[in-house]
């Protein structure tokens, strides 16, 4: 038998793997198959996002004089909607996961001790055994960090009503979603990023970020001190270049990334921070336990954790199977996506343009938020080096460039290119336009 800890994108698609190659499969799960991403992740954003995308649109709509107002948000009804849908979707992935094989023990604790497997301190015999036990929100060592009114993407849902002041804490992907969404639902909303906003995103789209979070105060270079609590209100005190300073508001939100949940898990190889140590084939320390997805410390990206269950469980079968991080293309949703994709830049010819107007963007034409193209080629070969797209599909847009990216196909290959009209993406055209720019100056 096969034990695999933890129902989230890692562990359940391990589990599913391994039952579908002929494995016998029990998969722990102390809480709810989807894990982090079905419940306080990537859907969570997606429910919250969609509705405030709905209200600027409807803003800008009104500001144009097309529709005659400008509806409100039910927060409490938002979110106990966005817990019925999820609790389908879950019911869905408990259905198929069962479908293929797997055994599910809901509401049960497992650890692992070297080569020892336990579920609720009962040893249990396994074969071998895969961690996929996530990871959880990373909390400032602060003071005041455990008072009331400070949530998490994981606490949000006790949220008891839409505050009219929060402050965010965080400058990455996860900061900037929720600071558009709160503030598009209304709420005045400050950003404190003890670094600069989005430090590793492409210099060439962050004036778009930031004119999309126009209507929040971000406070960069700033650190968290202490978050204390009086009567109904915080007091979060922060220190910035100028010196220190206080805000007071109704709420706290920690979106300052993600640690790994490795305390149960003993006699392996971890990193100071937790993170379990595994080689490119999921493999750990010990033979016969693998890990896979955020508890690893690799990028907490959805298909990467996919990916890696899936590499580990092809292992465990003895088809050799190897991790490869190359081209992982990622996003950030505001009202636009933004997608990237990149290699190494160092040597690339690059050209960029607006996106230009379609689905979704035609009446975002009059302020110039139509979104941006830009791709980086390798001006040798034509292989494409990075994509960044903003737009309202430029996820699908960078998914599968990364995969053009991965299997070695070019710019060269665009000039057939057929596109489908109306759409959002410039990416093809920089293509196109790359392909004839480099043919031109190769030397005849």
């Amino acid at each position: 038998m096969i034990v695999v800890l933890g129902g989230g994108p890692a562990g359940r698609t391990a589990a599913i793997t391994l039952a579908l190659g002929g494995r016998e499969v029990t998969l722990v799960e102390r809480d709810e198959i989807g894990g982090q991403c079905l419940h306080c992740g990537c859907m969570m954003v997606c429910a919250l996002n969609d509705a405030a995308r709905s209200l600027a649109s409807a803003r800008h709509l009104h500001e144009l004089g097309i529709v005659d107002s400008i509806p409100g948000i039910r927060f409490p009804r938002l979110l106990s909607e966005m817990k019925a849908v999820q609790d389908k979707i879950a019911g869905i992935l408990d259905a198929e996961t069962r479908g293929a094989g797997v055994t599910i023990l809901y509401g049960r604790e497992g650890r692992i001790d070297g080569k020892s497997v336990f579920i609720d301190g009962e040893r249990i015999p396994a074969d071998a055994v895969i961690a996929a036990t996530g990871s959880r929100p990373s909390l400032p060592d602060v003071p005041g960090i455990g008072t009331e009114g400070v949530f998490t993407p994981h606490t949000l849902s006790r949220m008891p009503e839409l505050p009219e002041e929060m402050v965010i804490i965080g400058g990455g992907i996860m900061a900037a979603e929720f600071s558009y969404i709160f503030q598009e639902f209304g709420s005045r909303i400050h950003l404190v990023s003890r670094s600069s906003l989005l430090k590793n995103l492409d210099p060439k789209l962050l004036p778009l970020v930031r004119k999309e979070l126009e209507h929040t105060c971000i406070h960069e270079n700033t650190s968290l001190l202490s978050i204390g609590r009086e009567g109904e209100r915080s007091r979060v005190q922060l220190r910035g270049r100028d010196g220190s300073f206080e805000i007071p508001c109704d709420a706290v939100f920690i979106a300052a990334g993600l640690a790994p949940r490795s305390e149960r898990l003993a006699g392996i190889e971890k990193r100071t921070n937790g993170e379990v140590i595994v080689d490119m084939r999921m493999r750990t320390s010990v033979e016969g336990v693998y890990a896979c997805g955020d508890v690893t410390g690799s990028p907490c990206l959805t298909p990467v954790a996919r990916r890696e269950g899936f590499v580990a469980a092809e292992n465990i079968l003895g088809r050799d199977e190897v991790m490869d991080y190359t081209a992982i293309p990622q996003s950030m949703n505001l009202f636009n996506e933004y997608a990237f994709v990149e290699t190494d830049t160092s040597c690339a010819a690059t050209a960029s343009l607006p996106g230009p107007a379609g689905p979704g963007t035609f009446w975002s034409v009059p302020s110039g938020m139509t979104g941006v193209a830009k791709v980086s080629v390798d001006p040798e070969t034509g292989q494409l080096c990075g994509v960044e797209a903003v737009g309202p599909a430029a996820g699908i847009i960078a998914a599968y460039q990364a995969f053009l990216m991965r299997e070695g196909i070019g710019v060269h290959e665009f000039e057939k290119f057929m596109e489908v009209h109306p759409m959002t993406d410039g990416v093809y055209p920089l293509m196109k336009y790359l392909a004839g720019k480099l043919k031109q100056e190769r030397p005849s």
